[in-house]
């Protein structure tokens, strides 16, 4: 099999073990589900099946982001809790995918269910020296990190374009770097919160993915896939 990598830009040989472990990034449902939606999905069902032809055991796992910076303030606009509003939506989807004949993933593991994970594994990331903390709130320094922008070869300037749009805060004052985003922050009135060992807030949306792939694939993983308008930041 070959497949095309996003980090070097080309197709190449995918050399894997007879198990495989797949992190493909879910959903937030806060509203329908679309035809972006569909293709990606069925890409990496496609794929799943045919890793299993050829005898291959494959762990898929799919997350459902059900706390972040989109589904509160659909969840505030609709009057409903975002608990609610993820229940529901997660049945049309499922719905949606099964019509599509999508099959469902080995672990569908939603980011509520993991707070304890991502606590740790933010607790783990600071005391190597990853993170700094800003008026409450606690941020990944890229510079710690220097591989960042590797994955996507993006330039500075469409980097942070793309981070502006997709849920990034580069003017925020006080901050190292524009690209260094939220992995934990106190949570506005009406928002769910939970106390930890590392304050009391919720998580950022880019550790959330990372702590849940970690929880059930280990450390590193055979294939990381989703939209490409996920490439940067969140796959970065």
């Amino acid at each position: 099999m070959r497949l095309h990598d996003t980090a070097t830009g080309q197709i190449r040989p995918f050399e894997v073990p007879r198990r495989v472990g797949m992190y493909v990034c879910g959903i937030t449902p806060y509203d329908a589900a679309h035809v972006g939606h569909a293709v990606t999905f069925l890409t990496y069902d496609l794929l799943r099946r045919r890793l299993e032809d050829l005898g291959h055991d494959v762990t898929m796992v799919r997350n459902v982001t059900d706390v972040d910076d989109s589904i509160l303030p659909r969840a505030s606009e609709l009057g409903v809790h975002y608990a609610d509003l993820a229940t529901d939506e997660m049945r049309r989807f499922r719905e949606q995918m099964e019509a599509l004949n999508i099959r469902p993933p080995s672990e569908e593991p939603f980011a509520t269910q993991h707070i304890d994970d991502i606590v740790d594994l933010i607790k783990h990331l600071s005391d190597a020296g990853y993170t700094y903390e800003l008026e409450g709130s606690i941020y990944f320094d890229v510079v710690k990190a220097p591989s960042f922008g590797q994955l996507s070869g993006y330039g500075i300037k469409l980097q942070r374009g793309f981070f502006q749009v997709r849920g990034g805060d580069p003017d925020r004052i006080g901050k190292r770097n524009p690209l260094d985003f939220v992995v934990w922050q106190p949570s506005a009135d009406g928002e769910p919160s939970w106390d930890t060992r590392i304050g009391r807030g919720r998580p950022g949306w880019h550790i959330e993915c990372s702590a849940m792939s970690m929880a059930f694939l280990g450390a590193t993983i055979d294939l990381h896939g989703g939209g490409t308008d996920l490439i940067f930041p969140h796959h970065e």
